[in-house]
């Protein structure tokens, strides 16, 4: 397969191209800058990866012409996609009362957590695989109305908007055979989740290969799910 990862230089989206290189798949990673495309080369070198089975373009998701650059590169390439996944995130603005917010910190949010996917869909989407592919967009329960809680305005909102753009793909593309889920991917130990969560990202991208490949059969009315497959609520 051939898997295209935004974030991929850093905690899970490292984690999610090292285990497709580890199945043989074809990482394409876009990351933001040069710092990060020399932060995931050394990564994998330290790992014992196989560069050749990854290409890094520099593609920050906010950038839009620089997202159609690297698509139009790709399909002047021949590259056709099986798998697009939107990993890229930040997580600003923790525990702000609404009267502290910083606007500047919403906007941020919502650049990269919802509207860098929609760019990485505008300009991919041709080239995935119309049978059989798959857009997974890295969630959070954070982005669950039903278990709302008050706090982390701009990470939950955008996350939230996040799991309807999942829905509203998934209802265009499903007919064509495409998958589109939205994922929760735990409580990690990464920058974001801190020290104390229980899970690895390792842990959380082994399943969510698992799914990108289709091993996990997921029994859901929507396209909110955790990272082994189960339903979330919307």
């Amino acid at each position: 397969m051939n898997v295209l990862i935004t974030g991929a230089n850093r905690g899970l989206g490292y984690e999610l191209a090292a285990e497709s290189i580890s199945r043989g798949h074809h990482v394409v990673a876009l990351v933001r800058n040069e710092a990060a495309s020399e932060r995931l080369s050394a990564s994998l070198q330290a790992g014992g990866l196989n560069e050749q089975q990854i290409t890094i373009m520099l593609a920050d998701v906010r950038d839009e012409a620089a997202i159609e650059k690297a698509a139009e590169q790709l399909k002047q390439e021949g590259m056709r996609l099986n798998c697009i996944i939107n990993s890229a995130a930040v997580l600003v603005g923790r525990q702000t009362a609404i009267e502290d917010l910083d606007m500047d910190d919403m906007q941020l949010s919502f650049d990269v957590n919802l509207f860098g996917p929609i760019r990485v869909v505008k300009h991919m989407l041709e080239l995935l695989d119309a049978k059989d592919g798959t857009i997974l967009n890295i969630s959070s329960e954070a982005g669950s109305i039903h278990n709302a809680y008050a706090g982390d305005y701009p990470y939950s909102l955008s996350k939230c908007a996040l799991n309807l753009l999942s829905e509203q793909l998934n209802r265009m593309l499903s007919a064509k055979g495409i998958d589109v889920w939205s994922i929760h991917p735990g409580w990690m130990r990464t920058d974001m989740g801190g020290s104390a969560a229980p899970l690895s990202p390792q842990q959380s991208a082994v399943s969510i290969i698992d799914i990108m490949e289709r091993k996990v059969t997921v029994d859901s009315s929507f396209s909110f799910i955790d990272y082994r497959g189960a339903a979330m609520d919307i």
